[in-house]
C-alpha cells in the first residue's frame, strides 16, 4: 500500500517546478522569499496536499 496518493505526488511536482522557475515563495500566503532548497519545495507541496485532503502522512511531531 503507498504511504502518499496521486493527488499528493502531482501537488509535490508542481511545487518543485515553481521553485525551478523561481515563482515558489515560503511562508503564509507565500510572502516570504524564494525558496531554493528542493526539500523545503517538496515539504511545501505535501503541505498544500495535506491542506487539500490527499492522501499524505501526518507530521512528524
Amino acid at each position: 500500500m503507498p504511504r502518499y496518493g496521486r493527488a499528493a505526488s502531482k501537488r509535490v511536482g508542481s511545487a518543485t517546478h515553481r521553485r525551478k522557475h523561481g515563482t515558489l515563495r515560503s511562508g503564509k500566503g507565500g510572502k516570504g522569499g524564494r525558496v531554493k532548497s528542493r526539500k523545503q519545495a517538496i515539504a511545501i507541496g505535501l503541505s498544500e496536499a495535506r491542506k487539500k485532503g490527499a492522501k499524505v502522512p501526518r507530521k512528524k511531531k
